[in-house]
C-alpha cells in the first residue's frame, strides 16, 4: 500500500442522477461513500447533448429523491436545467462528489474491491457503478468508409446546425434522437431520417390532457407494469434492446410536414457516400449516427458479465461479486430505470441490499478475482 491508496467503505462511479441518488440514500443511512465522476462539474454529461434538447417528462416527475424538480409541474426541462438541478441536488444534500475522475479499473482484492482512476487507489467494500447507458458511442464499421469530406457526427457530439457544412443530412437511427435533431436539421438541410419506424406515442405531450392524466398513466406502466417480473415488461425490455421505444414528441407526421425524408437503413458505402437498404445512394455532406450507446463497461474487471457482454444482476445487485451494484441501466428492472422517474426507486433498492449485506457480510471475493 503506497501514499496514493485511501479507503472508501462505498465508492459510487458516475455522478449523474443514477450515482447522486444512490449517494442521497447512503447518506440517509449513514454510510460513508464517495463519488467519482468523469466530468468536470455535476451534470456534465446533460450539458454536452445537443443545445435544444427538452426532456419529454414533466418537470413533476423528475425529481431525485428528497427533492422536487424546482420549476413548475406541468413544464419541460431543458438539458441545462437538469443539469443544473443535478448539480444544486449535490450541494443540497452535501453529497462528496470528485469531479474530473474517470475510473479505468474496477477489481477484486480479498474481502472487497480496488478502484482505480490514474495514479488514485482506493480500497472499498462496495462499488456501485452508476456510469448509466451513454458511456461509449457507438457508430458502424461503415462510418470508416465513407467519404473524409463528409462531416460525421455521434449524437452525443452533436450541438446544433452551426456544426454542418452546406448541403445534405442523413441521420441514422430513427428514434427519438434522431427525429428531434432532424426536425432541426431540415430547416437549413435537406434531411434524410435512416432507419426501420420504431413506433409513436398517439398524443401530443404539450396538451394538458397529457401532462395531467396520459403522462401520469404512462409513467405508472413504465414503473411498475413493464418490470422485469411481469411477462409484458420481460416482453417489452426484449424490444427495446432491439427497437428502442416510440417516437414521443415528434410524431411521424411532423417529419413529413418538415420535408424530412424518411428513408431504410444505412447498410453499406459505395464510392464514399452511404448506400441504403433498397440500394440508394444518398448524397450528403453530413451524417449523424444516432445509433445509440454502448455500455462501455470494461473497466470493471470482474466475473459479473454473460456470455452476450451484458451485466447479470438480480434488480441491480450482482451475485458473481458481493458488493458489487448497478443502477441507472436500461431496463434494470422496470423500463423506466434509467431515466430520472425511475432511478430513485433502484438506487433505494439497491442502497438497501447494501445496508443489508452491511449487517450481514457475505463470503469474501476471491482474492485477484478478475
Amino acid at each position: 500500500m503506497d501514499g496514493t491508496t485511501e479507503r472508501i467503505e462505498t465508492v459510487i462511479v458516475g455522478g449523474g442522477q443514477a450515482g447522486l441518488a444512490a449517494g442521497y440514500h447512503l447518506a440517509a443511512h449513514g454510510c460513508p461513500f464517495v463519488i467519482l465522476d468523469a466530468n468536470t462539474h455535476i451534470g456534465g454529461s446533460w450539458r454536452d447533448r445537443w443545445d435544444s434538447l427538452v426532456l419529454f417528462t414533466p418537470a413533476r416527475y423528475c425529481g431525485l429523491p428528497g427533492w422536487r424538480f424546482p420549476l413548475p409541474g406541468g413544464s419541460f426541462p431543458t438539458k441545462d436545467e437538469v443539469a443544473a438541478y443535478l448539480e444544486e441536488y449535490a450541494a443540497r444534500f452535501e453529497l462528496p462528489v470528485r469531479n474530473d475522475v474517470r475510473v479505468d479499473r474496477v477489481s477484486g482484492d480479498g474481502g472487497g474491491f480496488v478502484v482505480r482512476a490514474d495514479d488514485l487507489r482506493i480500497e472499498a467494500e462496495n462499488v456501485i457503478v452508476a456510469t448509466g447507458a451513454n458511456r461509449e458511442p457507438r457508430v458502424p464499421v461503415l462510418a470508416d468508409q465513407l467519404d473524409p469530406a463528409i462531416i460525421q457526427l455521434h449524437s452525443s457530439e452533436y450541438r446544433g446546425p452551426s456544426q454542418l457544412r452546406d448541403g445534405g443530412v442523413l441521420i441514422v437511427g430513427a428514434g427519438n434522437s434522431g427525429a428531434d435533431i432532424a426536425m432541426e436539421t431540415v430547416r437549413q438541410h435537406p434531411t434524410w431520417l435512416s432507419g426501420p419506424s420504431t413506433g409513436h406515442v398517439p398524443f401530443r405531450i404539450e396538451t394538458a390532457f397529457a401532462r395531467h392524466v396520459a403522462i401520469r398513466m404512462i409513467r405508472f406502466v413504465g414503473l411498475h407494469v413493464l418490470t422485469i417480473r411481469t411477462p409484458l415488461g420481460r416482453k417489452a425490455r426484449q424490444k427495446f434492446a432491439s427497437r428502442g421505444g416510440p417516437l414521443v414528441r415528434v410524431k411521424p407526421k411532423d417529419l413529413s410536414a418538415a420535408g424530412v425524408a424518411r428513408v431504410p437503413r444505412t447498410v453499406g458505402v459505395r464510392g464514399g457516400a452511404p448506400v441504403l437498404e433498397d440500394g440508394r445512394v444518398v448524397d450528403v455532406t453530413n451524417v449523424i449516427w444516432c445509433t445509440g450507446f454502448r455500455q462501455g463497461l470494461s473497466w470493471v474487471d470482474l466475473p459479473v458479465f454473460g456470455e452476450d457482454g451484458e451485466p447479470v444482476h438480480d434488480r441491480g445487485v450482482a451475485p458473481g461479486a458481493a458488493g458489487l451494484y448497478f443502477v441507472g441501466l436500461p431496463f434494470q428492472y422496470a423500463a423506466a430505470s434509467d431515466v430520472l422517474p425511475g432511478v430513485g426507486r433502484d438506487a433505494a433498492y439497491i442502497v438497501k441490499r447494501l445496508v443489508d449485506r452491511r449487517s450481514h457480510p457475505e463470503p469474501a471475493l476471491a482474492a485477484g478475482s478478475a
